[in-house]
């Protein structure tokens, strides 16, 4: 794995440490209070888990005697997506007042629980730690601007989509369609395949990195995509945020200091080629193996979805 520079803080190097583990030995709620508590220091840690218990012990109150892994699952989903009073008739919903997730409160996992609304990242996450601590066959999934869960359907032998922020099933065809993924992303496993759990830890992560790059700590973000990345090396969200890492980097270094690249000092000049060169050859790898920007057409029709959704639901 990667050795950190001397300045990296202890906690990355225990987020390194998640990455480490085997399969067998990743917790994703562990991950998850690490990445919250690098985010928000001030996360009470016992709490959550406080709650995870309960809503682990709600679940079970709902499996029938003897359930297989389908009816764990249909009971994960009723406890979690449908009103009654296992969540107080509130359940848990897409927030459609922050469509695109730009809050990055609602990504953590305090805040979502106590809200009960959140997106494509705080949605997923819980779902796949209650899926783990009920021993269900379950996996994160990638697709552009979007986690989802992957259940493991032994009866029918294939890999089922859950949809987390709707509580229901969804095609393969539906994501292809709907984001826009290429043949190619497919073909290069970028998208819609189940990760494995240390690939996962590289999904909860991803909110670290934006924190990170919010934060203009280029170097700490730089440190987690490269984790991510030894993880998966398919992580085309990792890839972009390294070469956002790499741009961070020029302007501090270089775009805020001297006014012009004719003004950087010759000692410093292959270092400045050097990190504008990344900046752009991670771009490239992402597209390669089949990322695209995200069309603005596309935006503004899932924005216009949103709406027909909040319409729906003041009916």
């Amino acid at each position: 794995m990667l050795a950190f520079s001397t300045c990296a803080s202890a906690e990355l190097s225990q987020l390194q440490a998640h990455f480490e583990r085997p399969d067998s030995g990743v917790d994703y709620l562990e991950a998850k209070l690490l990445v919250d508590g690098l985010i928000d220091p001030e996360t009470d840690v016992a709490a959550v888990r406080r709650e995870i218990d309960t809503w682990e012990r709600a679940v079970r109150a709902e499996m029938p005697v003897g359930a297989d892994a389908r009816g764990t699952l249909d009971a994960l989903l009723k406890t979690l997506y449908q009103p009654s009073v296992w969540n107080q008739d509130q359940p848990f919903a897409y927030d459609l007042d922050d469509p695109l997730g730009r809050s990055a409160d609602s990504k953590r996992l305090a805040a979502y629980l106590k809200t009960r609304r959140g997106n494509c990242v705080s949605m997923p996450i819980l779902f796949v730690i209650l899926g783990q601590r009920l021993d269900l066959p379950v996996a994160f999934a990638t697709a552009p601007h979007h986690v989802l869960v992957k259940f493991a359907d032994d009866v029918q032998q294939v890999w089922l989509n859950v949809e987390a922020t709707a509580g229901g099933f969804k095609w393969d065809e539906s994501y292809e369609r709907e984001t826009g993924i290429t043949p190619a992303a497919l073909e290069n496993g970028l998208y819609l395949r189940p990760l494995t759990r240390r690939e996962g830890v590289g999904v909860i992560a991803g909110t670290l990195m934006e924190h990170f790059a919010g934060a203009q700590d280029a170097d700490a973000l730089m440190q987690v995509a490269d984790l991510a990345l030894t993880a998966n090396p398919q992580d085309s969200a990792a890839m972009l945020w390294k070469a956002n890492a790499y741009y961070l980097q020029l302007q501090a270094r270089y775009v805020e200091r001297y006014p012009t690249a004719a003004d950087i000092p010759a000692e410093l000049h292959a270092d400045y080629l050097y990190r504008r060169q990344e900046n752009l050859a991670w771009f490239a790898k992402a597209e390669a193996l089949g990322w695209s920007p995200r069309p603005p057409e596309q935006v503004a029709e899932y924005l216009r979805s949103i709406e027909r959704e909040k319409a729906q639901r003041e009916q």
